[in-house]
């Protein structure tokens, strides 16, 4: 099975905001981003299966792009940040702050998850996955996804996956 990740277009926060799970809004040139997204993945046509994440950034870019309907599933989300949603990186006062900067991929953020765990739901939605009769799945998603399904396939290690990091409205292609 071919599975295309695309991650949703440029949103409407301050540069430096962690805003993981927040439904933020997309920037006022998402119609623009949304077409290049669009025309790049007519060479990807047809898929026989379309999920999102279930926020909005996602579903629009989605919708956009001709699917409306899109299969929305919690495991797509982007990571949880917990406490440290909609705060600016550079203003959060928390003392786990660092142990997290040290050790991302295990440490959870205060309230929320490790990346680790994000990869861990983002695995078993490509497990399951792997048992559908589909050709092509598109999935609507964020960076995080991205990057931990490209870890699954193999694309990256561990030590160099966010190196890979596709830009806004980009994919990534994976056999799963």
């Amino acid at each position: 099975m071919e599975v295309i990740l695309v991650r949703h277009t440029s949103v409407d926060v301050p540069k430096g905001t962690c805003y993981g799970q927040t439904d933020v809004p997309v920037r006022v040139t998402f119609e623009q981003e949304a077409e290049e997204t669009r025309q790049s993945l007519e060479a990807y046509l047809p898929f026989d299966k379309v999920f999102s994440s279930p926020l909005t950034r996602a579903r629009k870019l989605a919708a956009y792009c001709g699917y409306p309907d899109a299969e929305t599933d919690e495991r797509l989300l982007e990571m949880n940040m917990g406490e440290w949603e909609m705060q600016l990186y550079d203003e959060i006062q928390d003392p786990h702050l660092q142990e997290w900067y040290d050790d991302y991929i295990n440490q959870p953020t205060t309230g929320g998850e490790s990346f680790r765990q994000q990869y861990q739901r983002v695995a078993a939605f490509l497990d399951e996955l792997k048992d559908k009769p589909y050709q092509r799945v598109a999935i609507f998603a964020h960076a995080g996804v991205l990057i931990s399904a490209g870890l699954y396939a193999g694309l990256y290690s561990w030590d160099n996956a966010w190196s890979n990091l596709p830009d806004y409205g980009d994919f990534i292609f994976i056999r799963n």
